[in-house]
């Protein structure tokens, strides 16, 4: 099946990426079967070198711009592409820069959106680790210790689904659902695919498309991130007044109980009892390090042995940012770029 790059404009939003951006940009204009398609790297104020080198290339590439994007976020990045360049351009490709991707990505994500008639792509996450706490992390979100058995984390088949990491939109139908609700810096892409779907659009996990993504590097991180994650979510939920899923529901016990041993712990020397208020917690850790162990023994890698406390990290972190926002946030307003009409798929 042809691809007409000139209806593609691929996104990459960007924030101290000198590491990868040279890589990732030759390996997109690599793929020839879309060589007139536009990429626009959306940088958030890096204070590396990623915004020389975009220039550097840019300046030999005319298909390759950069675009400041002063609200620093992905989503205000990409709403920001889309309303700048998107024009009469058909598909949207959302690249994260901090990721690696199959050769032909693009083109072959094209393909599939026409074959299937979707308007949204979505692909499978591999996570890959360079460290051990890396690799620890990444065996965590391999299995379902992790993630709890999430598609697009898996390794499941291709088919119709309601999430999966964002690859390619149909620009029609992103502007047609608002495109990305700027009051939200994590869980964006959740809170879209609720929206598209709401319209009537379709969206289909392109199993053989899975992309390579590198994890936190360092415990402290990892646990901001699931935070945020955790806090996005209880703000998608809040939105739209959805159930959590079964696998989501496990993480919000966390939280509570890690308080709960450590509010008994200054106790457990006077009183037994104080004892019990810490039995929900080691339910919670026991079975993570034991999972932890068994994930190392079968993939044979010593520092996946640590997966179950990268997992316990996630956890915690998730579990605490959602209950955070949910005891002291409020639901943001609305920030949509593009009126929303009815998307059909």
């Amino acid at each position: 099946m042809a691809v007409d790059g000139r209806d593609v404009l691929v996104v990459v939003p960007c924030l101290n990426e000198a590491a990868n951006l040279a890589g990732l940009l030759d390996h997109l204009l690599a793929d020839t079967a879309v060589r007139e398609a536009l990429i626009v790297v959306a940088d958030g104020g890096s204070t590396d070198a990623s915004v020389s080198i975009v220039e550097a290339i840019a300046a030999r590439e005319p298909r390759v711009r950069l675009l400041a994007n002063p609200d620093r976020i992905q989503s205000a990045a990409i709403n920001l592409a889309v309303a700048r360049f998107g024009g009469d351009r058909r598909w949207l490709a959302r690249i994260d820069a901090h990721a690696g991707y199959p050769p032909a990505y693009v083109s072959r994500l094209v393909v599939a959106a026409e074959a299937t008639g979707a308007v949204s792509v979505v692909t499978p996450m591999r996570t890959v680790g360079r460290g051990c706490f890396q690799k620890a992390a990444a065996a965590a979100q391999n299995s379902r210790l992790g993630t709890g058995g999430a598609a697009h984390r898996g390794g499941a088949g291709g088919g119709w689904v309601d999430h999966g990491h964002h690859a390619l939109m149909a620009i029609e139908a992103f502007q047609g659902a608002g495109g990305y609700d700027e009051g939200f810096s994590h869980n964006e892409d959740a809170e879209l695919d609720l929206r598209l779907a709401q319209g009537g659009g379709r969206i289909w996990m392109a199993a053989d498309l899975a992309i390579d993504y590198h994890p936190r590097s360092d415990p402290g991180s990892l646990f901001r991130q699931y935070l945020n994650y955790g806090q996005g979510r209880a703000k998608t939920v809040a939105r739209h007044r959805t159930p959590l899923k079964i696998r989501q529901l496990a993480p919000l016990a966390v939280a509570p109980a890690v308080l709960g041993a450590v509010l008994a712990a200054p106790l457990a020397a006077l009183t037994p009892w104080a004892l019990a208020a810490a039995l929900p917690a080691l339910a919670w850790a026991a079975p993570c390090l034991a999972g932890g162990a068994l994930v190392g023994w079968r993939t044979r890698e010593p520092c996946a042995f640590g997966s179950g406390l990268a997992a316990m990290i996630m956890h915690l972190g998730w579990s605490v940012g959602y209950w955070r926002w949910r005891i002291t946030g409020r639901t943001p307003p609305r920030r949509l770029p593009f009126a929303q009409v009815d998307v059909a798929g």
